[in-house]
């Protein structure tokens, strides 16, 4: 029996992008709370690498660019060969382009789609199949957006996906609750990564978000690491098809 209902301890999970920023400080905080990592993405986590191990827990991880190619149940079948298990994934994995409405390519357009909705729903069904062929639950946390709910400007396929992806976690909870897979989201607000630096370098968009967000602050990526560790663990039990934002206060604006 776990000593407090977010102990993480005896589990695997599965984080995608967790080389830097959200994905990184998501995988520490389940470290930390005792699960194995498992990390997918397209560059080396070996920083993170050394930080969970550091925390006594194991880890592995795959390399894979996450798009049409990549072969979602071996990714699965990787993940319990090194670590024994997969009990929790963590969509995190993704990327943007910026341009008007007007200019916006199809390239541009399936890059973003492919990473961001395409690769979080087969990921998904991948593990799900493996849950569920072996009679065990699990949890899935899709990272959703802001742009979730808003429209922005100058990010299509962002937007899309960051739409679509709610839509999903929200379709994914319906079918799989009665299986014992919790599908939920956590949508960061605006938080101090790569995927916003164009916007940081902004000075009148960037004051503009600022005096918005009611904390008077950008996210950091360890903002996230709580509501992950939440919805990976027993304490979200009941919890379905849920989404979180963690975002200073940006939508109660």
């Amino acid at each position: 029996m776990s000593a407090h209902p977010f102990d993480l301890g005896g589990k695997v999970a599965l984080v995608t992008g967790a080389n830097t920023g959200l994905g990184q400080a998501i995988a520490l905080a389940l470290a930390a709370a005792g699960a194995d990592i498992f990390a997918v993405g397209r560059s080396d986590p070996e920083e993170t690498g050394r930080s969970v191990l550091a925390m006594g827990r194991k880890f592995a991880n795959a390399h894979d660019e996450l798009g049409p190619e990549t072969p979602f149940a071996q990714l699965v079948a990787d993940c319990v060969a090194k670590l024994g298990a997969l009990d929790i994934v963590v969509n995190n994995a993704g990327t943007i382009r910026r341009a008007t409405a007007l200019e916006f390519s199809p390239g541009d357009w399936d890059a973003v789609m492919d990473v961001n909705l395409k690769a979080a729903f087969f990921l998904s069904q991948a593990a799900a199949r493996w849950m569920v062929e072996r009679g065990r639950g699990g949890k899935i946390i899709n990272i959703a957006s802001m742009l979730s709910f808003q429209g922005g400007i100058r990010t299509a396929s962002y937007t899309a996906s960051k739409h679509g992806l709610l839509g999903v976690t929200r379709l994914l909870a319906n079918e799989w609750a009665a299986l014992g897979i919790n599908v939920n989201a956590i949508a960061p607000g605006y938080i101090e990564t790569n995927n916003t630096i164009a916007l940081r370098d902004d000075e009148a968009r960037s004051r503009s978000i600022l005096e918005r967000i009611p904390a008077s602050r950008w996210g950091q990526p360890s903002d996230i690491g709580g509501a992950a560790v939440f919805l990976a663990s027993g304490a979200a039990d009941y919890v379905h098809g849920a989404v979180l934002p963690v975002d200073g206060g940006w939508l109660a604006r």
